[in-house]
């Protein structure tokens, strides 16, 4: 095992180009989630799904009301009740679990168009924001495990930057 790190950081230590690089961080989708672009996208998919969210919402809490009733007097209803209790319960838990599904598709789908329509957009501010600062290596936040000096952290520029280009 110490000759197997011994040769990789041999390995590393050739590799490395003499001179240091200069590194910074981005978090690519919080620069692009708060681009006036996302806000605009995500106003749009609360507007074609919010009556399914609302009516999602009101029956999770009916189903819930439901399921403690069933929980609470089950054993003292007549059978008939019961059974009209259960089924009442799995048709109103069928229209939840199908409008969850549509939610979630709609969801998928915008924020696959954004993603799109932004990849572009995106790729120009982020070589800007590089070339402005000579920034040789771009890290993701939760890829940095360790660093003696605090990065720079360039998201709100890019964010800033993104919004600027048309």
């Amino acid at each position: 095992m110490r000759k197997l790190t011994a040769v990789v950081c041999l390995l590393g230590a050739m590799i490395l180009p003499a001179h240091a690089a200069e590194v910074a961080v981005l978090d690519w989708r919080a620069a692009l989630m708060n681009t006036q672009s996302a806000q605009a996208s995500l106003s749009s998919l609360e507007g074609q799904i919010g009556s399914q969210q609302r009516e999602a919402q009101s029956l999770g809490n009916e189903l819930q009301q439901l399921q403690q009733r069933l929980q609470n007097e089950g054993e003292t209803m007549g059978q008939s009740q019961r059974e009209s209790l259960i089924g009442e319960l799995q048709q109103k838990g069928s229209r939840f679990e199908q409008l969850r599904q549509e939610v979630m598709q709609a969801q998928q789908r915008s924020e696959q168009q954004f993603l799109e329509s932004a990849e572009s957009k995106l790729e120009q501010a982020v070589e800007q924001v590089l070339e402005r600062h000579g920034i040789d290596v771009l890290v993701e936040p939760q890829g940095v495990l360790h660093s003696g000096v605090d990065l720079p952290n360039l998201t709100d520029e890019v964010t800033q930057i993104f919004d600027g280009l048309n």
